[in-house]
């Protein structure tokens, strides 16, 4: 086999020569210019076309420019400008052939019934609904502004991960989506992409009003809404596409002079969004994507009422609804909200994310804080930036000050009595590595990107098993392996016969003073745990 020259892109595992001995064919840069193997011939690993070149960084056989890059960054780099990783190659691609003729590039490669349900399968993706688009392999695949697929590469998505996959063309046709899928697993872009090409799109060619918002998107907390738009604008670079964030904590007139202004996409909590909408009489009859991140959060109490407030002001729009927890109450609401509402589940739905080793320790709670010091001045168990869960406002102000004056680390905290700008800065701190340890309410147990954060702790465990979900899954982003070390003891009895399944479901280790409580009793017919009645 011939090499290629020193600084080529590929090593070349078949040359073909013309007449005059030269190269018949450059180099091909993208995956679809490449035709399918033939019986016998190397096949790429990334997407299993004619592997035509070796790549020289790996070895790794593969077919086009395009895949040799996935190749590369498998390593899974991190883009600290908006916590996007660039994920490992995901398992399944390489068996799933595509069956569209290779010399047609008129559009996007599909997939048969059979490829689309093995796909579905290895990928763990479940679907219940009418006329659910096939996933797609690469974003190149979807109708996308050209803009959009030069943002997201530039974001660092190389493939999309299975909940894109999914996601994304289902919402551009249009579907309204009530979607769950691990914490960390790119459900933020799933959503995000189709509203950028939505929007873009329709400036470009729609006779509404140019000003008028065509796309909102609630959250239940300022930290959550912040990091939603910034990378909202990073995907709406270039395009004709403005946001506005609408959040308690900073001045109502800038939000609404931005607003009036007009933009294509409202990023907010459903507090100041109704403030500033019914004290100003915003126009909101042009909204038709409305998508609420943590709805499983946003439909509860408190929160539901005026989530369908500012829903019924809109005009049937379409409904993107995304967690990683969702029970069968907010199907229920979920359907009230839309008609034929397509279910998109990856992985198993209410469980913690596999890639999180829970460690779990039977603490009584005098002696928490002490464990939690042994742990942050262990050179083996201390992997910072670290986050510490608690549960309420003065006990994370109070353990934050105790850290720093025991075990000489600084660490910060942050809760919603603080100020908006007293949280930026924390955020900005703790992410930019200034700080190694912050403390929390659950203000930070959902959505909220932690980038490199691989360890939390719940020093204090949360009222329910949903929130102990999100939590837990901040120590970990598309599948990187994380650590969640967690305190428990008799003050959590109330959850203990859901805590057990969750963890015996996660093949975690189950400290023997729970499996032993007096609040707990294997049942005889096999079917799990179930509270101990009083007297037994």
């Amino acid at each position: 086999m011939g090499e290629g020259t020193k600084g080529d892109p590929f090593k070349s595992s078949v040359v073909e020569m013309n007449g005059d001995g030269a190269v018949d064919d450059e180099v091909k840069k993208r995956c679809r210019d490449q035709r399918e193997a033939l019986p016998g011939e190397p096949k790429c690993v990334v997407c299993g076309r004619y592997g035509e070149y070796i790549c020289d960084e790996t070895d790794d056989d593969v077919c086009s420019l395009e895949c040799k890059q996935t190749v590369v960054h498998r390593g899974s780099k991190t883009d600290v400008r908006i916590g996007l990783q660039h994920p490992k190659r995901l398992p399944g691609i390489d068996e799933c052939f595509y069956v569209k003729d290779s010399s047609d590039t008129s559009g996007p490669l599909s997939l048969s019934s059979n490829q689309t349900d093995l796909l579905r399968r290895r990928l763990e993706i479940h679907v219940k609904g009418d006329c659910v688009p096939a996933p797609i392999l690469s974003f190149s695949f979807c109708d996308l502004p050209p803009k959009l697929l030069q943002n997201i590469e530039a974001a660092g998505y190389d493939i999309p991960t299975p909940v894109q996959m999914q996601a994304i063309p289902a919402a551009l046709v249009g579907k309204s989506l009530l979607v769950s899928a691990d914490t960390g697993s790119g459900k933020t872009a799933s959503f995000l992409v189709p509203i950028v090409s939505y929007c873009a799109n329709s400036r470009l060619r729609s006779s509404k009003n140019q000003k008028n918002p065509l796309a909102m998107v609630l959250t239940p907390t300022r930290e959550l809404s912040i990091q939603v738009e910034e990378q909202a604008k990073l995907l709406g670079k270039g395009l004709p596409f403005k946001t506005a964030l609408v959040v308690g904590g900073d001045a109502m007139a800038g939000q609404l002079h931005r607003i009036q202004q007009g933009v294509e996409l409202i990023v907010g909590t459903p507090g100041r969004l109704i403030d500033l909408f019914t004290k100003h009489n915003m126009e909101l009859e042009d909204v038709d994507i409305f998508a609420l991140d943590e709805v499983d959060c946003m439909l509860q109490r408190g929160f539901q009422d005026q989530v369908m407030q500012i829903f019924r002001a809109l005009s049937q729009p379409q409904v993107l609804m995304y967690s990683a927890t969702i029970s069968r109450d907010i199907e229920k609401m979920a359907n009230s909200m839309a008609k034929d509402v397509a279910v998109v589940s990856v992985g198993m739905p209410n469980r913690p994310n596999k890639a999180v080793k829970q460690l779990v320790m039977w603490v009584q709670s005098k002696h928490k804080k002490q464990k939690l010091f042994d742990i942050l001045l262990s050179k083996q168990h201390f992997m910072p930036p670290v986050v510490v869960y608690v549960g309420s406002r003065l006990g994370a102000d109070l353990l934050c000050n105790a850290v720093t004056v025991t075990t000489g680390i600084k660490a910060v905290s942050i809760h919603g009595e603080k100020s908006m700008k007293e949280r930026r800065e924390i955020m900005r701190s703790f992410l930019m590595g200034e700080v190694p340890v912050i403390v929390t309410t659950g203000v930070l147990g959902r959505g909220v990107d932690l980038l490199s954060v691989k360890q939390v702790i719940v020093f204090d465990m949360p009222n329910s098993i949903k929130e102990y979900v999100h939590q837990i899954g901040r120590a970990s982003r598309l599948g990187q392996e994380g650590t969640a070390f967690v305190f428990v003891n008799e003050e959590n009895k109330n959850l203990f016969p859901e805590f057990v399944e969750v963890l015996k479901s996660s093949g975690a280790a189950i400290p023997r003073e729970l499996v032993n409580s007096r609040y707990m009793v294997n049942s005889s017919d096999g079917r799990g745990w179930k509270k101990r009645k009083h007297g037994n």
